[in-house]
């Protein structure tokens, strides 16, 4: 018997409404890391396709900031109940594309569809205010404009929420957009303009965009220096970071950036050790650690260092390590060789340099157990390297101020956490700490729409969330009327 094979599916751009193959008609393969199939054909765009994306979405930004606020806000609540009625097709395909078990797609699609409901809601945030004049007659006032075109680049880890986040905010306050989808996850992201598209966004709103691997720079040079392109949101690595900042930089774009992270958990000596060891172990091993919020060290007072390194360890090893088609598996495997490569590399040299591994440490495959190392010291380079991957590091402290001295050793800034039953001292401790965000008595990955999210230091700059977005995609303006006659004194 013959076995027919079922169409790849084939990812195009959409640009101005029309879905169409790259200008040069070319396409490249995704293909699952774990069985080596082919995932889809997607369309790899050139700088040409770059300019015309943003031209499509130049052309339609006048009329969608005049519409009226509840017209945007709209078309964000259906794309919401859109992609809440997509969610089975987005678990399987999210599973497929970059190797995540069910919760995490699960999650993904509920804190998106979370950010589109809220971002709806803040149709009417962009206000201004009137200040006094000290010109007779004069009435003076800031005003909030939408700035133009936003150019989103969302990274292939959490598809759904960070392919949302670039754009959900940015469109509801009347600006239009251009996705720039991940090379690893371009179905899961294609989805979110689809949701957009059929919930009535017009033509050149929103925009979707695919390049190949090797194109990657060319592209996003030709869509930050396009002279219409008014902001620039990238959420990756800090090594791209830093070369998409550069980049703004020369053509004088404002960007936001949330990059990497290397995040703390701070367990002081009171801490409740059994929450403490919960919190890390969702927050070191949820997504293989491929979060950029993963709790990556845990920094903990030596006196309670004996029992919350034997609970995590117990915990970490019992944890489901199998395929994201098994429902039961809450550990799936690394998104590719790479990645695995560099998590082993990183746990070699530890253990070479004297730490100790109390559970995991091997892998099979794409698939690593959850590890979790003791002893580590700043001469090992997983101390300071982003890990990205199922491995956690245990430093032994001293007190709160060696404690905080630790959590600082780093360039990074994203996210930190700190577990103690006296809250006062823990907030004292927050506050020192030098992150955009800190949890207390809970751990290092949240998320929340409303919520300013960004780091400081190589963990990038500028904030997502509701107030702060307003700022960030949105032009602050003075406009003054006089009344009567005014002096001159020319």
């Amino acid at each position: 018997m013959t076995t027919i094979s079922p169409p790849v599916p084939v990812v195009d751009l959409l640009i101005n409404g029309t879905s169409s193959p790259a200008t040069s008609g070319q396409y490249f393969e995704t293909v699952d890391a774990a069985t080596g199939e082919t995932i889809a054909q997607v369309a790899a765009g050139t700088v040409g396709d770059a300019r015309h994306a943003v031209d499509a979405a130049a052309a339609a930004f006048p009329a969608w900031a005049a519409l009226p606020p509840r017209q945007r806000r709209a078309v964000l609540a259906k794309a919401a109940e859109l992609l809440q009625e997509r969610t089975a097709e987005i678990v399987t395909t999210m599973g497929r594309e970059m190797g995540a078990t069910a919760p995490w797609c699960d999650f993904n699609v509920h804190v998106a569809q979370g950010m589109l409901t809220e971002s709806a809601a803040q149709a009417y945030s962009a206000v201004g205010d009137t200040s006094p004049s000290d010109v007779p007659g004069l009435t003076s006032m800031s005003i909030r404009q939408p700035a133009g075109v936003v150019i989103g680049i969302a990274p292939w880890n959490a598809p759904l929420i960070l392919g949302v986040r670039a754009i959900a905010m940015p469109l509801v306050l009347g600006n239009t957009v251009v996705l720039k989808g991940s090379e690893l996850t371009p179905l899961s992201q294609r989805i979110i303009i689809e949701c957009l598209r059929d919930a009535g966004a017009p033509d050149g709103v929103v925009n979707f965009l695919t390049n190949a691997p090797e194109d990657a720079a060319d592209v996003v040079e030709a869509l930050i220096a396009h002279p219409q392109t008014a902001r620039v949101n990238f959420t990756g690595s800090t090594r791209v970071g830093r070369i998409i900042a550069e980049t703004a930089g020369r053509h004088l774009k404002r960007t936001v950036l949330e990059l990497g992270g290397k995040a703390p958990q701070i367990v002081l000596a009171d801490a409740d050790i059994e929450e403490a060891a919960a919190a890390a172990t969702f927050g070191a091993f949820m997504n293989q650690g491929q979060i950029c919020m993963s709790t990556e060290r845990i920094i903990v007072d030596a006196t309670a260092i004996d029992e919350f390194a034997a609970r995590l360890a117990n915990r970490a090893s019992t944890l489901v390590v199998g395929p994201p088609s098994d429902s039961r598996s809450q550990i799936g495997p690394v998104v590719h060789a790479g990645a695995r490569d560099h998590v082993m590399e990183l746990i070699a040299d530890a253990k070479e340099k004297g730490a100790d591994v109390l559970t995991g440490g091997s892998t099979d495959g794409l698939y690593i157990r959850p590890t979790v190392l003791r002893g580590v010291t700043p001469d090992m380079r997983i101390y300071a390297e982003e890990s990205f991957g199922p491995v956690v590091s245990l430093i032994e402290v001293s007190g709160p101020e060696e404690a905080i001295a630790r959590a600082n050793d780093t360039e990074y800034g994203l996210t930190a956490s700190v577990f103690s039953t006296n809250a006062a001292q823990a907030l004292e401790v927050a506050k020192r700490i030098h992150s955009g965000m800190c949890h207390i008595n809970s751990a290092t990955v949240q998320d929340e729409p409303q919520a300013p999210f960004g780091g400081t230091g190589a963990s990038g700059w500028g904030k997502f969330g509701t107030r702060a977005a307003v700022d960030e995609f949105t032009e602050l303006r003075w406009v003054t009327i006089q009344a009567g006659s005014r002096h001159y004194p020319i």
